[in-house]
C-alpha cells in the first residue's frame, strides 16, 4: 500500500465519520484511529497511523508512525451554494472519453439539462444533467474515481 493510497484512504474515513479502521493483508496492517468531530473554533486532531512494512531482503524495518494532521471539522463554502449530488455508485468521469474535453470546468455557466459528468456502473456510462443554473464553483471528486450514492460531486453558485 502507498502512502497516496493511505492518504486517501484517510480521508475517506475522516469523512465517512469512523472512529476506528484495521486492515490487515499479507504482508502488512494498517490501524487508523481518529477521534470524533470537535465543534467549530476547536483545535485540529491528529491521526496517527502505525505502519507494519513487509520483511525486505536486508532485514526487517521496523513500525514507523504516520501522522497526518487534517481539519476536525469540515466548513460548508457557502450557505448559498448548491450542492450536485450523484444519484449512484459508480466511477465519476468529467469527460465522455479520455482524449474528449470535460463536460464543464470550475467557472463555467451551466443551464438545466447541461450534462455535468458521466457514472459508470456496471458498463453502462450514465449522463449526469444538470438541475439547477448557475456557475461551477468547485469540484469536489477528482476525475476517474469512485462514487457513492448521494455523494457530493460539485458546488453550483445559482443564478
Amino acid at each position: 500500500m502507498t502512502i497516496n493510497e493511505i492518504q486517501d484512504l484517510i480521508k475517506f474515513i475522516a469523512k465517512a465519520g469512523v472512529t476506528e479502521v484495521e486492515i490487515e493483508k499479507k504482508d502488512f496492517k494498517i490501524t487508523i484511529k481518529s477521534q470524533m468531530p470537535k465543534r467549530k473554533g476547536e483545535p485540529e486532531s491528529v491521526i496517527q497511523v502505525p505502519v507494519a512494512i513487509a520483511p525486505h531482503a536486508a532485514g526487517v524495518l521496523p513500525e514507523a508512525p504516520v501522522q497526518v494532521v487534517t481539519p476536525a471539522v469540515i466548513e460548508d463554502e457557502s450557505d448559498n451554494y448548491i450542492t450536485v449530488k450523484s444519484p449512484m455508485i459508480g466511477t465519476f468521469y468529467r469527460r465522455s472519453a479520455p482524449d474528449k474535453d470535460p463536460f464543464v470546468e470550475a467557472g463555467q455557466a451551466i443551464k438545466n439539462g447541461d450534462v455535468l459528468c458521466v457514472i459508470e456502473a456496471m458498463k453502462l456510462f450514465n449522463e449526469i444533467e444538470s438541475e439547477v443554473t448557475g456557475k461551477i464553483v468547485k469540484f469536489l471528486v477528482d476525475d476517474n474515481s469512485p462514487v457513492e450514492y448521494d455523494q457530493p460531486l460539485f458546488l453550483v453558485d445559482p443564478f
